[in-house]
């Protein structure tokens, strides 16, 4: 994953989209920043009552949040940061009522941007992790099989768009 992450770090920089990074972001061409340590993460486990998945866990080993890398894909928050949906939004999960999963969904991407990357618990044990790219602007949720899977998709587009350039 850290691979990926580098490349989409490249890649952003490369057509100048880096407005929200810091001044030591932009020095290393680094989106991410320092990783996050394993009491920060079991604290956070605690504090939402479950495990958060190994995938997950391992991004945050890497980075404890990541700056947005275009204008259509979310910030990551730093795990201290992180919370259910319905603790920060309870107009989208009324808006969305159709969409049960959102009720349990663990924002970890978007606080007050346009969109929304969500956590979603497993209903139970033999179900998996959800992860899903959310925003009002998109038709429905984009679902993802894991998080290395939705930061290869973000790869490919900014790739994509710094051979525009």
């Amino acid at each position: 994953m850290k691979e990926i992450l580098i490349a989409i770090s490249i890649f952003s920089f490369k057509i100048g989209h880096f407005e929200n990074a810091t001044k030591e972001q932009v020095e290393n061409h680094w989106l991410g920043f320092q990783p996050a340590r394993s009491e920060e993460i079991i604290k956070t486990e605690k504090r939402l009552n479950l495990i958060l998945p190994s995938d997950y866990k391992d991004f945050l080993k890497i980075s404890n949040g990541f700056s947005t890398p275009s204008d259509i894909e979310p910030t990551f928050m730093q795990i201290e940061d992180i919370k259910f949906l319905r603790d920060v939004d309870k107009h989208t999960i009324e808006s969305y009522s159709y969409l049960p999963e959102l009720q349990n969904s663990i924002l970890v991407a978007g606080k007050d941007e346009e969109q929304y990357f969500l956590l979603i618990p497993p209903q139970n044990e033999n179900d998996n992790w959800k992860y899903w790219k959310f925003a009002n602007w998109y038709p429905g949720e984009e679902e993802f099989a894991d998080l290395n899977s939705y930061f290869s998709n973000v790869n490919k587009y900014l790739k994509k768009e710094s051979e525009k350039k």
